[in-house]
Order: structure tokens, then sequence, then C-alpha cells
């Protein structure tokens, strides 16, 4: 019997079942993906593959990434690593992770494929059945039909990093039993039923892609439709051909769906959405009601990191209230603020946000200290800061490692974000640090306008000083095309002003 904890169990379900859709393809089954799944597995076996082992997954985005991703994480590790990498991260990635093996869907020229031939790490070719349905492929090994994998609920399923901003990326390794937990609380927040299907925008080397999207969906019978990645020209004929009834994607990608709306009402019209869903960082209330408005369908913010195998809280679906600018109540596991002294402190008290459950990591690899440091009276520390009203509903004020330090003055970024937000010219927003030589931090901001819209530096700053005492206001206003964004679409703050020379 496979123990319910696992991810086979997820899969399990009616063999004549859509699964995995794309575009231009047939949609894969249940039951072929379940076929393909031990195939591949069996493939790994016979070369020798353990379930303890990491194999690297090189892919870009589509059906072939998540049947690849489904087949490691059930017989071995799964380690997804983003295609876009330079050779030297691939370096840093594949020597770290001690990778044994490397699939790699794409040509010759791929980094990946000369750092792991250095490596002496094992090369496997993935090449797409293009004539059979989405996710079809074939591997320069023989497949070999090994039977149904039988993992058990506390064997490591997926290694993914932590995006090492300011310090070296750490390695989070995620259980059976952890993707499993996942994925069955993000299907009950959004009462996923067979009959829904996500279109899958969010890159599926990303922990929101990976079990926000593709296992939320899995665990509840539902299916899923991998466009080649996301992109904005494309997003409204992918959600028709689909037949979608939600998406999930960071705020960037949201903006930039909004951008486009206006010229696919008919899309929108013909494929009405059940609801759509924001996570991996904050959403600004102003862009949820824009989103509500379009759409026509309720907007779910929700709270994730993969340390948590991604959501930890949510706004819930109507009829239970779903408050802008909230993360919403505890998703899975315990959810608890805490303070400078390890105590837990009660409804509007601001401290740091911990949680504990069986969504969580049990711990960084081979990393003694950050334990210590991110584990405190069995909760994990998420490093981010925030406060929880008498119904339960949390908000985040900040990342801790992003508040502002001006002077001695505590200045979170979050709050003069949602202020600027709501001027009219504003499209777009990220309040970062700028070193100071005698404040030692003071407040700079980013701003990319709406198409058409105009706004000077001074009348923003003026607009800030009506609804910010003075030392919040940003000192220093950027207008910029385009805010630098992370892998994942995620604006970031930490590093900013060294990325657009603002440091001495």
């Amino acid at each position: 019997m496979t123990d319910l904890a696992t991810l086979p169990a997820l899969l399990q379900g009616s063999p004549a079942a859509d699964a995995i859709g794309a575009p231009e393809r047939r949609t894969l089954t249940r039951g072929e993906l379940a076929a393909l799944i031990n195939r591949i597995g069996g493939a790994l076996r016979a070369i020798g593959i353990s379930p303890q082992d990491a194999v690297a997954i090189v892919a870009p985005n589509g059906p072939e990434m998540a049947a690849l991703f489904v087949a490691v994480a059930s017989f071995a590790v799964a380690a997804p690593l983003n295609a876009a990498y330079r050779a030297d991260e691939f370096d840093f990635y594949l020597g770290d992770l001690n990778a044994k093996a490397l699939l790699i869907v794409g040509g010759p020229d791929s980094p990946a494929r000369e750092v792991a031939a250095k490596r002496n790490i094992r090369i496997i070719d993935v090449t797409p059945d293009l004539s059979g349905p989405a996710g079809a492929l074939t591997l320069s090994i023989p497949f070999a039909d090994h039977g149904a994998p039988t993992p058990k609920p506390d064997d490591v399923a997926l290694v993914l990093h932590t995006s090492g901003t300011t310090s070296r990326p750490k390695i989070v390794p995620l259980t059976q039993r952890n993707l499993a937990t996942s994925a069955r609380n993000i299907a009950r927040t959004l009462s996923l039923t067979p009959a829904d299907r996500c279109l899958v925008v969010m890159p599926l080397f990303h922990i929101h892609g990976l079990i926000g999207a593709l296992l939320s969906s899995f665990s509840a019978g539902a299916s899923v439709h991998c466009p080649p990645g996301f992109n904005a020209l494309k997003f409204f004929g992918q959600l028709d051909e689909a037949a979608a009834t939600w998406y999930t994607a960071v705020p960037t990608m949201h903006q930039t769906v909004l951008a486009r709306a206006d010229r696919n009402l008919d899309v929108i019209a013909r494929r009405p959405l059940r609801f759509i869903r924001s996570s991996s960082a904050s959403l600004p209330p102003q862009v949820m009601k824009q989103l509500e408005d379009v759409f026509n369908c309720p907007v779910i913010e929700s709270y994730g990191m993969t340390e948590a195998t991604h959501q930890m809280a949510s706004n819930p679906l109507p009829p239970a209230a779903r408050k802008p600018g909230s993360v919403g109540i505890a998703a899975g596991p315990e959810v608890a603020i805490m303070g400078p002294g390890g105590d837990l402190l009660p409804a509007g008290g601001i401290g740091e946000i911990v949680i504990r459950g069986a969504n969580v990591t049990p711990g960084y690899a081979n990393n003694p200290k950050a334990n210590e440091e991110g584990f405190r009276n069995g909760w994990f520390r998420t490093g981010d800061q925030g406060v929880m009203d008498a119904e339960g509903y949390l908000s985040l004020t900040g990342r801790l490692k992003e508040i502002i330090n001006r002077g001695g003055e505590k200045i979170s970024p979050r709050e003069v974000d949602d202020i600027l937000m709501d001027h009219p010219a504003v499209a777009q927003i990220v309040t970062f640090a700028i070193p100071h030589d005698k404040l030692g931090e003071e407040v700079g901001a980013a701003v990319v306008l709406r198409e058409g819209a105009a706004a000077t530096e001074k009348e923003l700053r003026d607009f800030a000083a009506t609804r910010l005492a003075d030392f919040k206001v940003p000192k220093k206003i950027l207008f910029l095309a385009e805010i630098p964004k992370g892998a994942t679409g995620k604006l970031q703050r930490i590093g900013l002003a060294q990325k657009l020379g603002l440091t001495s």
C-alpha cells in the first residue's frame, strides 16, 4: 500500500483522468504519467541511482520538466536547476548537491553539460517526444519498467537552495512527507477538484511552481497546462487553449498580465477563472483590486517560502473574508509571532513569524550553524517580521534583513511601497536601503511609471510626505523602465542599491 505521506500517493486516481497538458499537444493522462514515471525511475535504478542520490534536472519550463520532476522525486532526490544559470553557478550547485546524474533537455551548448562532464557526473540527455502526449520523452539511457515507486515519508524527495542574497545559499532538503502535506494543504485551501486546471506560469525550478501549481493540482485529481514559461504576449492565448480555471504567480507577473488585459477581454469573458492566486512576494492591495475588477473572481494572496515547502498562510476563498494587505490565516502549519526573547506574542504584537508542522523542512543540509540559528524552541524562524490580528489574519511588515535602519529609526520598506502605490502614476515600486556614511542607511525607491503617466521625484516625495513621517520618505527616487528581478520574477530589495550604482 502506498503511504499517504508520499509523492506517489498524490498521483493516484483515475488512470483516464487528465494530468499534464501543453500547447498544441494531446493531454497526458494520469495512467500515462504513472507509466512514464515508472520507466524513468527504472532507467535511473538501472544505472545505480539510489533513493538517496541527488539527480539534477535542467530543462525549460514545460510538460517534460513537470514529468521529470515527479519521476525523479518519486525514485530519488530531485534537484531542479534554473536552465539560465552561468557555468560558475552550475559548478557551485552541482558540486554542493553532490549530484550523481544530470538530466538535461536541450542542445550541446548548455554550460551545465560542460560542468557535469568536468565533474564526472553522469549526463542523461532528455528528448521531448513531440509525436506523443504532453510530457512524453525519451532518455539517452534505456527505459526500464521498475514498477511503482515505494518511497518512505521521511525520505528526501526534493532539494532546493535558498536565494543566498546576503550569504552562501543553503541547501533545503524537503521530504516526501513535506511535499505531500503541503500539496494537500494548498488543495484544501483552494478547494481544488478534478474539474480544475491550473495554467502553470511559475518556473518549475521554484517551490511556488512545483508545489503551489503542480503538486497541489495532482493531489486533488486536477490537471495542469504547462506552456514553455511565462510570456505576457502569449498568456491569454494559453489561458484560452487550456480552459484553465486558475493560475498562481508572483505580483510582478500579475501586473504584466493586467497591462494586456484590456486587449483580451473576450478571452476573460469566455474563460472565467474560479480564482487567481498570488504568492512569493507581497501583493499590493491596489493590484489585488485591479485583478478582481478585471477578472471578476477572487484573488487569493498566500504566504510561502522554500523551508515550508511553500505555503504557510493564505487568505481563504469566499464567503470567508479576504483581507487586502494580509497574507491570510494559517493554512497548514502552525503560525505564531515570536518576540526577541523567544516568547510567543499575543494578537497585535509585532515580531518574527515562526512556524512548525509536517510541511516544514527537518533542517538545512550540512549546516549546523544555520540550523541552530533557524530553529528556536521547536519553531522555524522565517526571518520575516509580522503581526497577527485578533481573527488570526497575518500581515507582513517586512523581512528582518530588509528593515531599513536610518540612524536608529526602523523603517519597513513595505509600508513605503504601499503608500506610493496609491499615487496614480506609479505602476511598480520597490523601496530599499541605500548605504549612508553618517546614518548607516537611507531610504531609496525605484519606480516604474504607468504607461503614458508622468511624475517627478519631488512630486512623489511630497505625496509620500503627506502620509509618512519625514524620516520614512525616500531620500532618493529613481525612475526605471524595469526594476531588476530575480529568476522567478520577484523584486529584490537586498543589493538593489549596488545594482543601481548607488553605493560608493
